[in-house]
């Protein structure tokens, strides 16, 4: 599809949708679980529902109605009678291939989309490896399809964690390993989300010592019980509500937020801030209006899913802003900094790659024919772009927004943004 956007003026509130890191996590220990286990809020979209459907083939019973219904497999997972394709979600991907290594039989053929096959698994596999299971890549090139079999064990590992996925991975499924674990860290990024990861295993009582972020001992033969989760919301899509209200003619006020959480991007707030944005933090609520924006250096190392919609706020803040220590963002579902290199840059950005991030000038943008790259985060970073200038520009692969976010265009038209969705 393609997506079209004008120059916007936006008003009112908007509740943002439920988090994609909880809701998946949720499904997984809600299926790893004894028991019948409730998640309230979850957020519906692309990812979600592959992270259902998949621990669906391992056995889990899940109903999806208003309040998600989980009858978990108490980590006597099933072997499924087919691939399971986690399509778009390379969470998922990571969580359930650390999953299936709990089958004591048969194995578990895991695939994705184009993009998935395209990202990186390999440093995951070593580790379950290492621990007791038997996973490899069919193509021997450490991405899926994947194959699991064997049984994880427990022992003694090291991961290079370059992305948090890895590590959640091994500390959600060690435990329901028969023996202990220990998790040598030789580099972590996105420490929020394994601090979300960590906060589920203390809700759930499990037995572990960490020695900060560099050595996790867990405890095996544990086990998980069933539980009640109202899912929070999600400060990953927020973000580009925040960078609209920064760089728009805007008066907002985003409902639900809750900075208690360990959500990583909830740190957008206060990097807008220092730029100069005019933002009020209430109670379960952020309000937002455009400031006077000034460039500045921002380490993006805990957020790389903000660097899109932080990229296009630095076209519009004076002086230079530098995006960096997060290399990493070129392993997502495309190699974000060069893609919004380029897309800014037809818009007339003056704009620079670096090698862990982007060096962005004040510049005067202009409407332009842009591509998503199939991304949802690009393609929502720059309608933001795109409803700041005139006449129109258009977006494609627009459909990819479905992933995490499939209610973005109307809540951003309920603000009044001009948005509109085009089949091509």
């Amino acid at each position: 599809m393609k997506l079209t956007a004008t120059q916007s003026v936006l008003r009112g509130r908007v509740r943002m949708p439920g988090s994609k890191s909880h809701t998946i996590r949720a499904v997984a220990l809600a299926s790893l679980a004894d028991g019948e286990s409730e998640i309230e809020a979850p957020l519906i979209s692309a990812d979600t529902m592959a992270a259902v459907q998949c621990y669906r083939r391992l056995g889990a019973r899940i109903d999806c109605a208003d309040t998600w219904r989980v009858g978990g497999t108490a980590g006597k997972l099933q072997t499924p009678d087919n691939i399971i394709d986690v399509c778009n979600s390379g969470t998922t991907l990571r969580f359930a291939v650390g999953s299936a290594a709990l089958l004591r039989q048969g194995s578990v053929v895991f695939t994705g989309d184009d993009q998935t096959r395209s990202r990186p698994v390999g440093p995951l596999l070593n580790s379950l490896n290492d621990l007791g299971a038997n996973c490899f890549s069919t193509r021997g090139n450490g991405k899926a399809p994947i194959v699991v079999q064997g049984r994880l064990k427990g022992g003694h590992t090291s991961i290079d964690a370059v992305t948090s996925q890895y590590l959640s991975s091994l500390l959600i499924n060690t435990p329901l390993a028969p023996n202990d674990s220990i998790i040598d860290v030789t580099r972590l990024n996105e420490q929020p989300y394994v601090e979300i990861t960590l906060r589920y295993l203390d809700e759930q009582g499990i037995s572990y010592h960490r020695e900060g972020m560099s050595r996790f001992s867990v405890a095996g033969g544990q086990s998980y019980h069933s539980f009640r989760k109202r899912i929070p919301a999600d400060f990953s899509s927020a973000t580009f509500f925040l960078c609209a209200g920064a760089i728009l003619d805007a008066d907002i006020v985003l409902e639900g937020l809750d900075f208690s959480d360990a959500q990583g991007d909830k740190a957008v707030v206060g990097m807008l801030k220092k730029m100069g944005v005019d933002i009020e933090v209430g109670d379960l609520e952020v309000a937002v209006r455009p400031g006077r924006l000034q460039g500045m250096d921002i380490d993006m190392n805990a957020t790389p899913d903000a660097l899109p919609a932080m990229a296009v706020v630095g076209c519009f803040a004076q002086g230079q802003t530098r995006l960096y220590n997060v290399a990493q963002a070129r392993l997502k579902e495309t190699d974000r900094i060069a893609v919004m290199a380029a897309e800014l840059g037809k818009m007339g950005a003056d704009i620079e790659e670096l090698p862990d991030g982007l060096l962005i000038r004040q510049s005067a943008l202009h409407a332009a024919d842009l591509s998503g790259h199939d991304d949802h985060r690009v393609v929502m970073a720059l309608t933001l772009a795109a409803m700041a200038v005139q006449p129109d520009s258009s977006i494609d692969t627009a459909e990819s927004i479905n992933v995490t976010f499939p209610d973005y265009v109307r809540l951003m038209q309920s603000l009044g943004a001009k948005l509109k969705l085009e089949e091509e």
